[in-house]
């Protein structure tokens, strides 16, 4: 089942198909196709075909080097309890200035969706058990954000 949403002009939506396949094995054989690598294994490689997944303990600053010809960085949240992976978004987006394709993956679920829009992220990989259909009224949540954000730096006082 296909549980990928992304964000485009339009506005967020349900992927019709996930080109990308998430490897969570640090060794062992790799699959055929677009793969996303766990950071440990695409630094040994390098290969700018695939796309990189870090944990909340990885440097983003490691990648920084290429960061202009990565087609897809992800970041896990391990639990939801976890919120690193917004601070990593955040830095991504504003410090290191990453444009690309910014996933979400791991325990994704419709209440945190918003707050990750507003951090960065441009795709979502909501759990599989849950529905994508009803996660997307999560990134519906919020319409108006007082504060700063990745993707509004002015606060809510600057925009007038």
């Amino acid at each position: 089942m296909n549980n990928l949403l992304i964000l485009d002009t339009q506005g967020a939506c349900l992927a019709a198909d996930d080109p990308w396949t998430l490897v969570r094995e640090r060794e062992g054989e790799l699959p055929p196709g677009r793969l996303i690598l766990p950071l440990s294994r695409w630094s040994a490689q390098h290969d700018v075909s695939h796309g990189v997944w870090l944990g909340p303990d990885d440097d983003l600053e490691c990648l920084e080097l290429w960061l202009e010809v990565l087609p897809l960085i992800a970041l896990d949240f391990p639990s939801f309890r976890d919120g690193r992976a917004y601070s990593q978004a955040y830095l991504l987006r504003t410090r290191l200035g990453w444009e690309g394709e910014l996933r979400a993956i791991g325990d994704v679920l419709r209440d945190q969706l918003s707050h990750m829009r507003q951090c960065g992220f441009s795709s979502f990989a909501v759990r599989e058990d849950k529905s994508a259909e009803d996660a997307l009224k999560g990134l519906a949540g919020m319409s108006v954000l007082y504060g700063r954000s990745a993707i509004e730096p002015r606060p809510l006082f600057r925009r007038r």
